[in-house]
């Protein structure tokens, strides 16, 4: 899935910077609503595969889009506030699910009611969920009027061509975004797995998970706005990295883990929700107008890319040891510090007036 988020994410954003996003938008969620139904009930290991590559390729239409029309029409000041509370939305959407899928699947009551425990009926209520969510949208979200950008091909190469137009200081950057992807796509996906090895139940973790997307919310309500009132904003994404790994490191070292997650490791959920906005705003004040779609498209691919390395490294440092996968994403934390600080040393070097010349010439 996440490979489709980085083969999408290019191509719907630059189909978004020649209009009509609305559309692309309920393509892209109805592709996702097939590859979902699609992998919920087909059976064959191989085509589920095929499924989620489906689905992960058109979600990213809304995941793109989404936050290139909120770029585009939010002034700066305002920018990392309405950007925070999209990211907060997302987790607490997913987090909610997290929490409904858990108890459709172990509540005798849903199980009674809708035959939950074959999964595959989870799959079906999704599905339809999905459905409705839009036609919600078909009804509801108008294009903005914008001067948008023309091209003349629409492709996933042709989006990353672009990456060798870009100033070196923002590819850097890019370069970081995917290394701390990598680490919090590895704590996500495999705290999930850790819960089980620990005995814990489904219903236990979704409602953790759900906990974490309030946690989020908060922070994006009351948090977002101060921190986008910093003027050093790349050093507080370094002190955030920095806490981020020191949790990490602790965190999955102590006996007490259920008292550590609920206290502790929340601290890490509250930097991961200041981050996005602060990391988006960042690589926004690069793209030209009419070019937000291509930029966030390109992005969200360096994303995508840290989706996927993460998991694949993940799980073979897992099977050897929990904790040895947990430290490798703290050291990834630091790692991407150290990136931070070669883009801190080159925008030193480069006169406040320059102007960037960023990506999609084609």
């Amino acid at each position: 899935m996440s490979f489709g988020l980085m083969v999408g994410a290019p191509i719907w954003g630059i189909l978004s910077d020649r209009g009509k996003r609305t559309l692309w938008i309920t393509l892209g969620l109805t592709f996702y609503t097939v590859g979902q139904l699609g992998f919920g009930y087909i059976g064959n290991p191989y085509l589920m595969i095929a499924f989620r590559l489906f689905a992960g390729f058109g979600v990213v239409s809304a995941i793109t889009i989404y936050t290139a029309m909120i770029v585009e029409q939010t002034p700066v000041n305002e920018r990392a506030k309405i950007l925070a509370l999209l990211a907060a939305s997302s987790t607490l959407g997913a987090s909610l699910g997290y929490y409904i899928g858990g108890f459709l699947a172990t509540n005798p009551w849903a199980i009674s009611f809708f035959g939950t425990d074959n999964l595959s009926v989870v799959f079906l209520i999704q599905s339809l969920l999905n459905v409705t969510y839009t036609l919600f949208i078909i009804f509801t979200l108008k294009d903005n009027d914008v001067k948008l950008y023309e091209q003349r091909k629409v492709s996933m190469i042709q989006g990353l061509k672009s990456i060798g137009k870009i100033d070196v200081r923002l590819l850097l950057f890019l370069i970081s975004v995917t290394l701390i992807n990598m680490a919090s796509t590895n704590l996500s996906k495999y705290i999930d797995v850790y819960f089980f090895d620990l005995g814990y139940t489904a219903e236990d973790l979704g409602t953790y998970v759900m906990l974490t997307g309030f946690v989020s919310l908060f922070a994006s309500i009351f948090l977002v706005r101060l921190a986008n009132r910093m003027k050093k904003q790349l050093l507080l994404i370094q002190v955030m990295q920095i806490l981020s790994a020191l949790i990490v490191f602790y965190v999955f070292r102590s006996y007490q883990f259920m008292t550590m997650m609920y206290s502790f490791y929340l601290i890490y959920v509250v930097f991961k929700t200041l981050y996005v906005p602060l990391e988006q705003s960042y690589i926004a004040k690069e793209a030209k107008q009419g070019q937000y779609g291509s930029i966030m498209g390109l992005r969200q691919s360096f994303v995508s890319l840290g989706m996927v390395l993460g998991p694949v490294l993940g799980g073979f440092l897992y099977d050897r040891s929990p904790l040895l996968h947990f430290d490798f994403n703290g050291a990834l934390f630091l790692v991407a510090v150290l990136i931070l600080g070669l883009v801190k040393i080159l925008e030193k070097r480069v006169k406040p007036e320059d102007k960037i010349e960023t990506i999609m010439n084609t």
